[in-house]
């Protein structure tokens, strides 16, 4: 009689998981910083107004009641009082925060689209190409920022897009520098000297190895420099170089309550705390992504 013996049954074991991604430190460090949460809620709200501005509004931004002018907060029918043309303060504020957003994203997304290809060509290319653009950047960070500024938005003619084209220029030099420095640490990184030893070259190393490496703390600075960018549209449209009238920004809807400051000084208080707040958060976000990219911040779990 044959006696059949059944083999064990294999077991798995499960491989230990390896260090949590920038993406999941990200969201795991914002989920328990209280500070980066009210942030991050602070802007959905601010961004969720914005794009119901049409509906939630309680007047037209730029209907002007003479009979209602310079009303105080708490007025039946203008909770935040009205300007000196008697425009709803409280409604101009809603359609205020598309333009100063919209002009934030602009402005950081033309710095980021400059700054990242000519970094990216100094640092990979070397030599006389490095050496040409670094010479270009350092002139552009003689200058200081706001002057340059106001001077390529006077040379463009003063509106929203030209303000904020100019702010991206006046940004594109530290995205530049910190992307060359980022490509430059990741060329002698061991996986790119395997890559070419393989016959990776050219676009292909850069698109697979330079880019995916070296632009992740740019994008992190790009968080931090939309606080910058909205701090910029608004001094230059209190200068009168951004949004013209009548559109609604906070920066000339500042500078219009700045006139009346002795008559009725709290007209400046909703812009001024609009772009303070605004400012704060994305600065709030921009620390913390900058914390979960730094592997002396990470935590494994």
């Amino acid at each position: 009689m044959s006696v059949q013996v059944q083999s064990p049954t294999p077991t798995t074991v499960a491989e230990p998981a390896g260090p949590p991604t920038a993406a999941a430190t990200l969201l795991s460090r914002l989920a328990r910083d209280w500070r980066a949460v009210a942030s991050l809620g602070f802007l959905v709200v601010l961004v969720g107004a914005a794009l119901l501005a049409p509906w939630i509004a309680p007047h037209d931004p730029d209907a002007q009641n003479y009979e209602s002018i310079l009303q105080p907060a708490g007025t039946p029918g203008y909770l935040l009082g009205s300007d000196d043309l008697g425009r709803d303060i409280l409604s101009r504020l809603l359609y205020g925060a598309r333009a100063s957003l919209l002009a934030s994203v602009l402005a950081v997304g033309v710095a980021v689209g400059l700054g990242v290809p000519l970094g990216l060509a100094a640092g990979y290319l070397g030599g006389v190409v490095d050496n040409a653009l670094m010479r270009v950047i350092d002139t552009l960070l003689s200058f200081p920022a706001i002057i340059l500024a106001i001077g390529i938005t006077a040379a463009l003619q003063p509106s929203l897009v030209n303000s904020m084209i100019a702010v991206g220029i006046v940004f594109s030099p530290s995205v530049a520098r910190l992307m060359r420095a980022q490509v430059l640490a990741v060329k002698e990184e061991p996986y790119v000297d395997a890559a070419r030893t393989f016959g990776s070259r050219g676009g292909h190393l850069v698109r697979q190895h330079l880019l995916p490496n070296a632009v992740q703390p740019v994008l992190v600075q790009a968080s931090l420099l939309l606080s910058h960018a909205l701090i910029a549209e608004a001094s230059l449209s209190f200068l009168g170089l951004g949004v013209q009238p009548p559109t609604a920004s906070w920066g000339s809807m500042l500078a219009r309550a700045y006139t009346f400051i002795y008559q009725a000084p709290l007209q400046m208080l909703a812009p001024g705390l609009a772009i303070v707040a605004t400012a704060l958060a994305f600065t709030v976000l921009g620390d913390v992504a900058q914390m979960a990219i730094d592997p002396r911040h990470r935590r494994t779990s």
